[in-house]
């Protein structure tokens, strides 16, 4: 009996040991995680400017020959646009002491002016470093003396499903809101782009929070959140978030170099379905099957032709098709890589030269629309300017290049407001010198404000593009 009652004492602590041991990974609360992580995320306001047109006031029309046809013609042709701005909210988290801030590109995107908001209640212009629209996300910039608190990011390669994470963020213009939740699923697509790999989370995420940091219980950035799943524009426990490690590459890119590369080899790629591997003899539906392969791409000089099916790549199995646009991307750029391919109820292999993907004229043709111009304020002629886009050349039919200035915004007070100068005009020289960008431009003004000059020259391009020139009185 005494035996048989050591054994049950044996079993209970046991059971107490588990317990206890299991209860250190859950904490009783999250309030002094939270308060060491709070700091680190910030609000984001971006303003933007877009065209309206008035309703017509008369929504009928007069029979033919009626003596008010002619009159009211002219309301069915809507009203002249007007412009006016807006306001979008969102979250972002520092990364760098420096004043770097991370968050989606949805966000910042077309913004004229964005504005960043500290816990401390200080407020700070950003500037953007670059975006890439392809994976929505923005690296932005403030200037500061304030003693920063920067994030760090995890391996979310490791993070599982079931793990505790907590979302901070600016919901609905609410700042430093924190909620909780697990991770729901990995690697989810969604097809918002081609490389959707989104975590999924249960954690409370809704309009506002885009662009704001996913923790896991270390207090480690696991992923940002960008996107929610809702019929009603609210959380209903379906979020996503863009994992840590792709956008860690994303990041590094941006900050290093100011651009993106990703990896291309020229093929455009179907499902395996059932039916298909069944009629080519393939016995698991796997890889990605090439529809075709660009002329001179590097597929097609490797020797890849439709009807393949690309089953690893550089090493990396090809599960779907969705997983082989991933692998390509993060492929470094001239890199011979070896290619498994199924034809003719055979494995064949293939070596392919990876090339760029950001310099072909399809990726350019797609993503022409998607350019997040950077918007500079001139202060001391209370203008707002960015670069010349391919919009504006197409918008412009006469419009050779380029080259010069848009002028995006006039103050009130600037001394433009009362000369004849619109916006939407480009400026394009200072002082007689040709400027071709927003840092030309401010090199050359630059110039003339050393010069203790009262007003400085410029030469306008209408919406004709009628050449102009200028005298402003310098604020």
């Amino acid at each position: 009996m005494k035996n048989f009652k050591k054994f049950l004492l044996i079993i209970f602590c046991n059971i107490l040991l588990i317990t206890n041991l299991n209860s250190k990974e859950v904490p009783d609360s999250f309030a002094d995680l939270v308060e060491k992580l709070i700091p680190s995320v910030v609000n984001i306001s971006a303003t933007r400017v877009i065209e309206t047109r008035s309703q017509n006031p008369f929504p009928f029309q007069f029979p033919p020959g009626h003596p008010f046809e002619d009159l009211f013609k002219d309301f069915d042709r809507g009203g002249s646009p007007q412009k006016r701005k807006t306001q979008s909210l969102g979250s972002g988290f520092i990364i760098d002491k420096e004043g770097i801030i991370i968050t989606n590109n949805h966000v910042v995107q077309s913004a004229e002016g964005i504005f960043v908001k500290l816990t401390n209640g200080k407020e700070y212009e950003a500037k953007v470093l670059g975006t890439d629209p392809t994976s929505d996300i923005a690296v932005i910039k403030i200037n500061t003396k304030d003693n920063l608190k920067a994030v760090t990011f995890a391996d979310s390669d490791k993070a599982r499903v079931g793990d505790w994470v907590i979302a901070i963020g600016n919901p609905f213009g609410l700042g430093g809101t924190v909620t909780a939740g697990i991770i729901s699923a990995r690697n989810r697509d969604i097809s918002l782009g081609k490389y959707d790999d989104f975590i999924q989370t249960d954690a409370p995420i809704n309009q506002g929070n885009s662009g704001g940091p996913l923790f896991n219980i270390k207090g480690e950035v696991v992923g940002i959140n960008s996107a929610i799943l809702s019929n009603s524009g609210g959380s209903v426990g379906i979020g996503f978030a863009i994992p840590a490690n792709f956008a860690k590459n994303v990041i590094k890119q941006i900050t290093e170099t100011g651009e993106i590369k990703r990896g291309y080899i020229g093929v455009r790629i179907q499902e395996v379905t059932k039916e298909i591997a069944d009629s080519l003899g393939l016995k698991s539906q796997e890889g990605a099957l090439v529809s075709s392969a660009s002329a001179g791409g590097p597929a097609d000089k490797a020797g890849i032709e439709a009807g393949d099916i690309i089953l690893e790549f550089n090493n990396k199995k090809v599960d779907n098709m969705r997983k082989l646009p991933k692998i390509v991307a993060d492929t470094p750029i001239g890199q011979s890589v070896e290619v498994k391919i199924w034809r003719n109820k055979k494995i064949l292999t293939k070596n392919i030269t990876v090339t760029r993907l950001e310099e072909t004229s399809e990726y350019k043709n797609e993503n022409s629309k998607q350019v997040t111009p950077s918007v500079v304020t001139i202060k001391e002629l209370g203008i707002k300017i960015r670069n010349i886009n391919n919009q504006d050349v197409e918008k412009r039919s006469n419009l050779k290049d380029k080259k010069g200035v848009y002028i995006l915004e006039i103050s009130g007070d600037s001394p433009l407001a009362l000369l004849p100068v619109q916006e939407g005009e480009i400026i394009i020289a200072v002082a007689n010198t040709p400027v071709s960008n927003v840092k030309n431009f401010e090199e050359q003004f630059k110039k003339e404000l050393r010069k203790n000059t009262n007003s400085v020259l410029l030469t306008i391009l209408d919406s004709n593009n009628q050449s102009k020139f200028i005298g402003v009185k310098i604020k």
